[in-house]
């Protein structure tokens, strides 16, 4: 009994974690390579990753939820997280530029990525190549239509602006 209760305390823990969305990151991020994203990138390839049906490609790997607008105002925060949290395990590098801080796939992210074996795994990696392939056949001023038209002008602003930690 205590054992099924820690797993199922892990599970919940890892769930919506920055360690699921950093290593969801490293994945996007690998796949991408030698491409670098923002973190406002990260977020919307973070969600459509998972919502790859929402853009009519492949069977999204999380549910069709109602009320999902709010969702990339939460996934920001976490995603930030993530993404530092696979820098501290050199999986991903900050690189500064005159557009702002930029992430990418560091050389260790390629044979971490490989190792990941799961069946939810092999669903992400396949759909992040999916994604990748989409967002370089339609360009990145595509992918701020498609997010401003399922999620909501005001939220891709909102997202955009808002800080971790500030109220508004």
């Amino acid at each position: 009994m205590e054992e099924k209760a820690m797993t199922r305390a892990t599970a919940i823990e890892l769930f919506n974690s920055p360690l699921e969305t950093g290593v969801r990151s490293v994945v996007l991020l690998n796949t991408a390579y030698p491409r670098a994203f923002d973190l406002k990138e990260l977020t919307w390839l973070d969600h459509l990753v998972v919502h790859t049906a929402d853009i009519s490609g492949p069977k999204s790997l999380h549910p069709n939820v109602r009320h999902r607008d709010g969702e990339l105002l939460v996934r920001r925060s976490l995603v930030e997280q993530g993404v530092t949290l696979m820098r501290r395990f050199h999986m991903v590098e900050a690189k500064y530029g005159p557009t702002g801080i930029v992430y990418a796939a560091l050389d260790q992210a390629g044979p971490f990525v490989k190792l990941i074996r799961t069946e939810y795994g092999r669903a992400l990696k396949s759909r992040a190549a999916w994604l990748i392939a989409y967002l370089a056949e339609h360009g990145e001023e595509h992918l701020h239509d498609v997010i401003t038209q399922k999620i909501g002008r005001w939220a891709v602003e909102f997202q955009t602006d808002l800080k971790p930690g500030i109220r508004g």
